[in-house]
């Protein structure tokens, strides 16, 4: 089994969204991958991107520098 590792999950309400997040994320060499979402978020289209925790403040400031549209940001134990 797995060890549970703290991550930052971003979470988007349409697949275009998090289409257009894995895509940006690419071009710009950023780090991270799209992911299910975990079952202890509630999120609109089923996929989420996924990152290390430390992370966080750094994906804040893409989406909202690059105006990328989501829906939620969490750290969770996955």
């Amino acid at each position: 089994m797995r060890k549970k590792e703290w991550k930052v999950v971003v979470t988007f309400e349409t697949t275009t969204s998090a289409m257009g997040m894995e895509k940006f994320c690419k071009e710009k060499g950023l780090p991270g991958r799209l992911i299910p979402v975990p079952r202890q978020i509630t999120a609109g289209c089923g996929l989420a991107w996924c990152d290390k925790s430390e992370a966080r403040e750094m994906l804040e400031k893409v989406l909202n520098e690059y105006e990328l549209p989501y829906q939620n940001i969490y750290v969770i134990e996955i």
